[in-house]
C-alpha cells in the first residue's frame, strides 16, 4: 500500500472512532441528565409529600410549610439549566413559579394553597419520567 494511502486510511480510521466516541459520550450525558431529571422529580414528590402533611398541620407549625417550600426550590436547583430539555425546563419554571406563590402567602401568615405546586411537580414528575 502506498504511503498516502495508509495515511488516508489511518486518518479515516481515527475519524471513525472519534465520531463513535463523542456519540458515546452524547448517549452517556444523555442518560445522566435524564436519570438526574428523574431523581430530583422523585425527591421533589418527597418534598410535596412534606408539604402536605405540613399544610394539614400548620395549626401545630405554620413554619413546618415554609420549610417544605424552601426544600422543594433547593431541590429544584439548576436543574432545567442541567438538562438543556425545553418541557422540563419549562415544568421546572411553573414548580418555581409555584412554590413562590405558596412562600408569599407563607410568609403573610395565611395556609398556602398548595395544589399549584402538587400540579406542577406532577407535571416535573412526567417530563422527567421516560417512555
Amino acid at each position: 500500500m502506498h504511503p498516502r494511502t495508509r495515511r488516508l486510511a489511518a486518518l479515516a480510521i481515527a475519524a471513525a472512532l472519534g465520531t463513535t466516541a463523542l456519540i458515546g459520550c452524547s448517549a452517556v450525558d444523555a442518560v445522566d441528565k435524564a436519570l438526574d431529571c428523574a431523581n430530583v422529580a422523585a425527591q421533589v414528590a418527597t418534598d410535596v409529600q412534606n408539604l402536605q402533611n405540613a399544610v394539614s398541620n400548620a395549626g401545630n407549625s405554620p413554619q413546618d410549610a415554609a420549610n417544605a417550600l424552601d426544600q422543594i426550590a433547593d431541590h429544584l436547583g439548576d436543574l432545567g439549566d442541567k438538562t438543556g430539555n425545553a418541557d422540563v425546563n419549562t415544568a421546572v419554571d411553573n414548580l418555581q413559579q409555584a412554590v413562590e406563590n405558596a412562600q408569599k402567602a407563607a410568609e403573610n401568615g395565611d395556609v398556602p394553597d398548595i395544589t399549584p405546586v402538587a400540579d406542577a411537580a406532577s407535571e416535573l414528575s412526567k417530563v422527567c419520567t421516560p417512555g
